[in-house]
């Protein structure tokens, strides 16, 4: 009995302590000072995971490289499988976080291998460890999000007449799931794109594009130049999209994630090519932008190239 739990206590007081921190960081109530869309839950946490694995790991294991790198991943997807189970999380949340926890969670084994090795008493480093999500999160609220906006930037060579190309860029008529290519929105779940139909041609048309799972970007055009170029502002609201189609923390038009505009621009090669360029304009606001602004550019970029190759594949075909 007691070597079974010798064994287990590196990976479940680790779990543990992970999801003791998630249900209190979930509190709504609680969101002024602690959260889950904080560095102090996305670095911290993991570290911490990382750091008491490895220090509740025998000495001579401790001392091991390996055992510093690797041990600490085994609580965190033991804690992935239990939000996902419980539903505390989405699948789309923890693919995109999944890389920094594990890298957090590698930096905690070691530094939990380094206090390990030590003669002198230890608990104190430990103990100040875990509770550094509680000191830092208050902070972090208190210093606040930093607001930003980015541009993901796709284009897409075609060979057809300009009124073919412009003929589906203001009108996406449906798609179906093998046109689809949209791999990164398929591995995450997101929604994918079904049509988009604009009422006329001209500044202050109205164009809906739809997704499956309720989800619609109402879009009106700004500025518009015929075979050329069309420029259209972007809203999606929150209350229209069902709670089951997006996790709340990457919900489009919600606290973290927006689409704020997005621009075709159709230029002429030679006499048979054109370059169809799509730019879209998002925001975020978090305190890790440097982290989900990668992911954020990814993913429009990625609906972005899906909409492009249905576009040149339904031009070149006439």
């Amino acid at each position: 009995m007691q070597t079974v739990f010798t064994t287990l206590k590196p990976i479940a007081i680790p779990t543990a302590y992970a999801i003791v921190i998630r249900s209190l960081f979930g509190v709504v109530n609680w969101n002024d000072l602690f959260s889950v869309m904080s560095i102090a839950f996305l670095f911290l946490v993991p570290t911490t995971v990382g750091a008491l694995a490895v220090y509740l790991l025998p000495v001579h294991k401790a001392r091991r490289t390996a055992y510093r790198i690797f041990t600490p991943w085994i609580p965190i997807f033991a804690f992935l499988v239990i939000t996902l189970l419980f539903a505390w999380e989405g699948w789309a949340c923890w693919l995109m976080v999944l890389p920094l926890f594990l890298f957090a969670a590698t930096i905690g084994g070691i530094i939990g291998g380094i206090l390990k090795s030590r003669k002198e008493d230890k608990k104190i480093y430990i103990s100040t460890l875990m509770l550094l999500p509680f000191l830092c999160s208050p902070l972090e609220s208190w210093i606040g999000s930093l607001p930003g906006t980015y541009t993901a930037y796709t284009y897409i060579d075609i060979h057809a007449p300009a009124d073919t190309i412009w003929k589906n860029v203001t009108r996406v008529k449906e798609i179906s799931q093998e046109q689809d290519k949209g791999w990164l929105t398929k591995t995450l779940g997101f929604p994918r794109p079904v049509k988009a139909e604009l009422n006329y041609e001209g500044v202050g048309a109205y164009r809906e594009a739809i997704f499956t799972n309720g989800l619609v970007f109402h879009e009106t055009v700004l500025e518009y130049s015929d075979k050329k170029k069309m420029v259209f502002a972007i809203k999606a609201y929150p209350h229209e999209i069902p709670s089951t189609t997006m996790d709340e923390h990457v919900v489009i038009g919600g606290n973290y994630f927006d689409v704020l505009n997005g621009t075709y621009e159709l230029e002429e090669l030679n006499k048979d090519t054109y370059r169809l360029h799509l730019y879209s304009h998002f925001k975020l606001n978090t305190t890790f932008n440097f982290y989900a602004s990668w992911w954020a550019r990814w993913i429009m970029q990625d609906i972005q190239n899906n909409i492009l190759q249905v576009e040149k594949q339904r031009a070149e075909q006439g």
